[in-house]
Order: structure tokens, then C-alpha cells, then sequence
């Protein structure tokens, strides 16, 4: 599936791909082995972290994610998943122009979309919840840098 070119457009401009090579290398499976990852979180600690960036938290009982509050930016509706399964972080940005869904698919796709194919970016994985919350602080900040490079475009 190809991306929305304002979507494309905007992943480029705030160097998605560079980052999240960044972030995935900095919290790499050599760094944290299986063994030594944070596998059962305290669903109170993460919501917590997430209300401490500035978001308001759910999280979905039924499919087992954390969401932060859609939020009304320019012309769109942005939100973000949160998947933590087996010490490694999945995110999903959602973008909505009125009811057209232009972006819903995990951040592993991205490079797919907009490299190769077969071009691949491993999950972060942490260790502790100070690895978690460095890790959603990273994130967050290319979401709101995502956001305002969307709006611009």
C-alpha cells in the first residue's frame, strides 16, 4: 500500500526514517537481550508517563494498546497506538483528514513505504521503564514534529 504523498511528504521532512534508525539502534536487542527485557508492565506506570508528555491515556482492554486522546490539529485528527509486547515498543500514528483514513499502519511499514520493500527497522526494546520512558519521549517529540510538518504541507 502506498502512503498519501502529504503523509510521504512529511515523513521526509522530519527525517522519520533517520530517526527511528536512531532510536531503534539506541535500543537495540544487543543492548537489551531477551533475557534482560521488561516484558509485564504496570499499565498505571505507563499511563502515568504518558499523561507526564501531555497526552491524555486509554488504554484498549479489547486489543490489549495504549492510545493517547485523538487530537484536532489544522485540517486533520491525529492519535497514537501504543503497543508494548515482549519489551519491544510497536507505534502506530493515525492521521484522519474528516473521515478519510490516511495513516494507520505501524512505524515498521514506513521504511517499507517509503524505501523498500524489504527494508526493515527493528522495534525499540527497553529494559526498565527509564528505557520506556526515553523511548516515548523520543517518539512523541517526532510526533509533534510529524504533526506540524503535516499541517504545513
Amino acid at each position: 500500500m502506498e502512503l498519501h504523498e502529504k503523509i510521504k511528504q512529511a515523513l521526509m521532512e522530519i527525517k522519520f526514517i533517520e530517526r527511528y534508525e536512531e532510536l531503534s539502534n539506541r535500543f537495540n536487542r544487543e543492548r537489551i537481550p531477551t533475557t534482560n527485557r521488561l516484558v509485564y508492565v504496570d499499565g498505571e506506570e505507563i499511563m502515568n508517563e504518558i499523561s507526564n508528555l501531555g497526552y491524555i491515556p486509554q488504554f484498549n482492554t479489547k486489543e490489549k494498546f495504549y492510545k493517547i486522546e485523538e487530537e484536532k490539529f489544522g485540517d486533520f485528527i491525529f492519535g497514537v497506538h501504543i503497543i508494548l509486547q515482549s519489551g519491544m515498543v510497536d507505534l502506530v500514528w493515525i492521521v484522519k483528514n474528516g473521515e478519510e483514513l490516511l495513516l494507520g499502519s505501524p512505524w515498521s511499514t514506513y521504511s517499507r513505504r517509503l524505501i523498500d520493500i524489504n527494508y526493515r527497522i527493528k522495534k525499540p526494546v527497553f529494559g526498565t521503564y527509564k528505557d520506556l520512558d526515553e523511548i516515548l519521549e523520543y517518539t512523541f517529540e517526532m510526533y509533534e514534529d510529524f504533526k506540524k510538518a503535516l499541517v504545513h504541507i
